[in-house]
């Protein structure tokens, strides 16, 4: 691998992509077309070691990426009546692709979730976000348990590099998993900032991280948080001013939902430091997500 050169003479790049069928993992591929970076789709499934080392003897790549694994549908109620299924694909699974990996001496660019904390007496709202090296907090749904679990095993292998997503949200607003597209559907909202991650601006710096080789612990999301409200009062000037919702608190959210979810804010210095041009939350949802889908609805 190490001999393979572009024309400018550095390592030429092969990633290596799980989660063709998701939403991460198919924007991943268009990226990579994009940049002209060679990729593949890995054929193999994460619970099945055998498979996983098949695609990488066959494929011999520079990086894995792994966009795959079980977040449920139509969201994480459904990890609550299919915990093994959930263990397999997020615990198991993932732990093979990131031993293999590691066999190998193959850098691991891991999705994984922030939705592993929630707000407590050091980490109040408006106030300091988690850092990477915090512990995780919040164990409401068995979602984010099985995530917590395999993140702290990953910390073990030197050649992890977890990226923790939260509330990923696209300029794509027809997709059903972008969570603007969710919460626009919804009858009523809690009111809560979080942190969140814009995929248009973040997905890049994804494989410029792959390109620097790190590793470790990312909070993944863009600087700051924002609220259920400032996004629909942004989607009601920007794309429909007809638009109205309403609010509960996180008590009514409980009669109608199965697992409670996690709301955090999550300090993403540590992204910020590397790039700096990384913009807050309230920036990048105008430049990447409502400025182009005002543009476009307009001149319909």
């Amino acid at each position: 691998m190490g001999s393979l050169t572009n024309g400018d003479s550095t390592p030429a790049m092969k990633f290596l992509i799980y989660g063709k069928t998701g939403w991460i993992g198919g924007l991943l591929g268009k990226l990579c077309e994009s940049q002209k970076i060679p990729y593949v789709f890995g054929s193999g499934r994460l619970e099945n070691r055998l498979s996983l080392e098949a695609d990488l003897a066959e494929l011999n790549p520079t990086h894995v990426f792994n966009a795959a694994g079980v977040t449920g549908r139509p969201n994480v109620d459904w990890c609550e009546t299919h915990k093994i299924e959930t263990i397999r694909a997020n615990v198991a699974g993932t732990l093979n692709l990131a031993d293999i990996c590691n066999e190998k001496g193959i850098l691991l660019i891991n999705f994984a979730t922030g939705c592993i904390f929630e707000y407590d007496e050091e980490h109040q709202m408006g106030g300091v976000g988690f850092k990477e090296e915090d512990t995780p907090n919040f164990t409401g749904s068995f979602y984010s348990k099985t995530k917590a679990m395999v993140e702290e095993l990953l910390k073990n292998y030197p050649n992890v590099c977890t990226l923790r997503v939260r509330m990923p949200i696209s300029s794509d607003l027809s997709n059903p998993r972008n969570f603007i597209a969710k919460i626009v559907k919804y009858d009523k909202v809690v009111d809560i900032p979080n942190s969140m991650t814009i995929l248009d601006e973040l997905l890049p710096i994804s494989i410029e991280m792959a390109k620097r080789n790190l590793s470790g612990i990312w909070n993944f999301t863009n600087p700051g948080a924002v609220s259920h409200n400032e996004i629909l009062e942004m989607y009601r000037e920007y794309i429909d001013p007809s638009y109205t919702w309403k609010n509960f608190n996180l008590e009514e959210q409980s009669m109608v939902i199965v697992a409670p979810r996690s709301n955090n804010e999550l300090d993403a210095s540590k992204l910020k430091n590397e790039f700096p041009e990384l913009l807050s939350i309230k920036e990048s949802l105008i430049k990447y997500v409502f400025e182009p889908n005002k543009k476009t609805t307009s001149s319909v």
